[in-house]
């Protein structure tokens, strides 16, 4: 099948694309940092090799007889960094495995995108075609590194396509994790009104639709939104979380512009300690702010289908957490023998 590096690749997103390649036959590299943890490739058939995307030696050295590139690297919303974090990482990082990939004679390059290009989706659902929109420092270096991609693809530089998962959540996330154990242990409340647009996608959904864009040779200069079958509301999705997990979600709502206000005054005490705040005002946006999208492009070209419904994806997530340990039994009622919440 060739030879793939991962950028990225000790991530949520890296290493469950790293899995998904060994699995399908490709020699895998995987480009990691000093830093980085590498136990969730012990016992696989994946090379782990030094370097960053700030450093374009390293990525020479990593590149040598690659076939493919899957640029997942990404500096994601962290208020503790400064902008020039984001452009160096996000936009010069992605300038920078573009030309190494185009000097080692890589075949093909998938970069990996963000909805959030778009911003705030005001007439859903968005597709591809939607206009660059851009909130904040995090999806303006995005836009720029994807329009970057786009003119190295389709001005013939390098073979390549894009992608840009919706939320992406499943085995080992962090970030949407909260959600769950806010929810399990009835400490989250919904803020803002609750009906307030979701679109998922299952981390191993998107790595096997990367595999797809990667080996469809049709797919060059191209972009694909990436997602689950189904748009919810946030409300419709605590409510299946907790109808999982046994428990009541709170009877009342909290209004989203006293947390917004906080959590602005919370990152400007916290950033010049170079802290990440408890509170941010981005992470309350996901409460206040739509993100639905048209996904029909990466079914009818890369042949995508999710694995799941949205209720048995939701499941699959919650019983993961509590199957490794990152939800105890008691605190999950004991109630994942019960059935999925209903369609709706």
């Amino acid at each position: 099948m060739g030879l793939a590096l991962v950028t990225g690749s000790t991530g949520f997103v890296g290493s469950t694309l790293c899995e998904e390649l060994a699995a399908a036959g490709y020699g895998v590299r995987a480009l990691h940092r000093p830093s980085s943890k590498l136990e969730v490739f012990k016992g696989r058939a994946i090379e782990p090799v030094l370097g960053d995307v700030t450093e374009r030696e390293s990525l020479e050295r990593a590149m040598r007889g690659v076939d493919y590139v899957f640029h997942v690297a990404a500096l994601y919303r962290e208020a503790k960094f400064g902008d020039e974090a984001y452009w160096k990482v996000n936009f010069e990082g992605t300038r920078n495995v573009l030309e190494a990939a185009k000097q080692a004679g890589v075949k093909r390059v998938l970069h990996t995108s963000t909805t959030g290009v778009m911003g705030n989706i005001t007439n859903p659902p968005a597709n591809e075609e939607h206009p660059y929109h851009p909130d904040d420092v995090y999806q303006q270096s995005k836009t720029e590194a994807e329009k970057l991609a786009l003119e190295w693809f389709r001005g013939g530089k390098i073979d390549g396509c894009i992608i840009r998962p919706t939320m992406i959540w499943g085995p080992r996330d962090t970030r949407l994790f909260k959600l769950f154990k806010g929810v399990a242990s009835r400490t989250l409340p919904i803020i803002g009104n609750g009906k307030t647009l979701n679109h998922y996608i299952l981390v191993n959904d998107l790595a096997r639709a990367f595999r797809l864009a990667i080996e469809n040779p049709r797919t060059n200069g191209q972009l694909y939104l990436v997602g689950n079958e189904r748009i919810v509301t946030l409300e419709y999705t605590l409510q299946c979380i907790a109808k999982i997990y046994g428990v009541k979600l709170w009877p009342f709502k909290i209004p989203a512009w006293p947390i917004q206000f906080l959590g602005s005054v919370v990152e400007r005490l916290c950033r010049p300690f170079g802290v990440e705040p408890p509170l941010h005002r981005r992470r309350v946006d996901f409460f206040v702010k739509s993100r639905a999208f048209d996904c029909s492009k990466a079914a009818r070209e890369l042949g995508f289908r999710p694995t799941y419904k949205f209720e048995e994806e939701v499941e699959y997530v919650a019983r993961w957490y509590v199957d490794n340990g990152w939800i105890g039994l008691k605190t999950a009622m004991h109630s994942l023998a019960q059935s999925t919440c209903g369609e709706r």
